[in-house]
């Protein structure tokens, strides 16, 4: 794999439903899972795109939540983070198979870290066969 590679993505919406048809009818986007709060999330083969329900009891507000990382190796990438003087990533505890950690940058932005990958179709690389 090499280098970490940015491949997710997630916004938190108003209306996910109407935004993952609009993603989907501009730019082929694919819907390939969908929470039972009404988050959707989008692939375009590569990249995916988590439009996450805004919940009007809860404090995070509409906008940009978090990007990923699709990582060759978790620990590896953690202990660089530690050295840069980021706090550990902490484990995700959820039933969604997108990412196992959650980072935060020196300003506080989120980003999650994955070796599995974010869901969707796969990328051109898990595709090919290995020769």
């Amino acid at each position: 794999m090499g280098k970490p590679a940015l491949r997710h993505l997630a916004i938190v919406v108003r209306n996910p439903e109407a935004l993952a048809t609009f993603y989907s009818d501009v730019f082929d986007m694919t819907v390939f899972h969908r929470d039972p709060d009404g988050s959707c999330f989008l692939s375009d083969g590569y990249f995916s795109l988590a439009l996450l329900s805004h919940q009007l009891d809860g404090d995070t507000p509409v906008g940009m939540n978090h990007f990923g990382f699709h990582v060759e190796d978790t620990a590896e990438t953690s202990e660089r983070l530690e050295s840069a003087g980021a706090l550990k990533p902490a484990e995700r505890h959820t039933t969604r198979p997108f990412a196992e950690y959650r980072a935060m940058d020196p300003e506080g932005n989120w980003f999650d870290l994955s070796a599995h990958g974010f869901g969707g179709p796969p990328t051109p690389e898990q595709a090919s066969p290995d020769v």
